[in-house]
């Protein structure tokens, strides 16, 4: 059962993350430097590798945050908002502000890219803790 829950868990912040990134896709690609074509697109292969490495990426958080949420006895749904929303925000996002600072990418791509994080995690924190 556990399983499912890290496959529903991954489910649910990727589909977030799909609804961020669409709202938020000018503003991303202007922050992240990306292309694009007379018609708004983004030039570019359109290969659907980005998309398998996301979901795999999902798969691997949510898995490790379901082993943290075991060890750590979370295991209800405030817990697990609470335990998401601080890997989220303790942990993803000061690495990934950490590697853009680094790499002199604009502030409003870590924002933009910190919201995902977070708000996945507290997503997948709470869907971990009603299995």
């Amino acid at each position: 059962m556990q399983f499912v829950a890290v496959i529903v868990a991954a489910l649910v912040a990727y589909g977030f993350g799909a609804f961020w990134y669409t709202r938020m896709s000018k503003p991303w690609m202007e922050a992240a430097g990306i292309p694009v074509g007379s018609d708004g697109k983004p030039q570019g292969t359109g290969s659907p590798m980005p998309f398998v490495v996301g979901f795999v990426a999902e798969v691997l958080v949510a898995g490790m945050m379901r082993h943290i949420f075991v060890q750590a006895q979370l295991d209800t749904a405030i817990e697990g908002l609470m335990g998401g929303f601080g890997i989220g925000a303790f942990l993803i996002t000061p690495w990934v502000a950490m590697n853009y600072a680094f790499a002199a990418r604009p502030y409003k791509l870590t924002a933009l890219d910190s919201v995902n994080a977070i708000v996945g995690c507290t997503l997948m924190g709470v869907v971990l803790t009603l299995f």
